[in-house]
């Protein structure tokens, strides 16, 4: 089976709406059945000032799943991915506290980011999506 780019969003974007812990695991094993990579990872704090410690957070999860290798060229197709659905999401966000979560596949060149999250304030909450794709030389 053959996938392209839509296919390794939605599953990043899969990856990144999981509830739990253990849903997440069952999803990324489900995905990797496929021969999809995945992985996760939690965010939250103030969105902006968080910027170099998301993108560094996507990065370490990335080389640690197998997703990509170490290299400063898979790193900076996480770090551009991650950058762009950050953009995606960040002028609602803007100086507010946010939480939620990463999620990143891969499927051979097409590597996705997504970022789920809510906006908080006071008991007004406000859900966002945000998603990057890079293509990246398959490993």
């Amino acid at each position: 089976m053959k996938l392209d780019s839509m296919d390794v969003a939605r599953a990043s974007i899969e990856i990144a709406m999981t509830s739990s812990r253990s849903i997440e695991d069952q999803k990324i094993s489900q995905l990797k059945d496929k021969g999809v990579k995945g992985a996760a990872v939690d965010i939250g704090g103030n969105l902006i000032n968080s910027i170099p410690k998301i993108i560094e957070r996507a990065i370490i999860a990335s080389r640690r799943s197998g997703i990509i290798k170490e290299s400063h060229v898979h790193d900076g197709a996480v770090a551009g991915a991650t950058r762009e659905a950050i953009m995606q999401v960040a002028s609602k966000a803007n100086g507010l506290n946010v939480g939620g979560k990463i999620g990143i596949a891969r499927y051979k060149e097409h590597l996705s980011v997504t970022i789920f999250m809510s906006i908080g304030l006071l008991h007004l909450n406000e859900v966002v999506i945000g998603l990057g794709h890079r293509a990246l030389p398959d490993v």
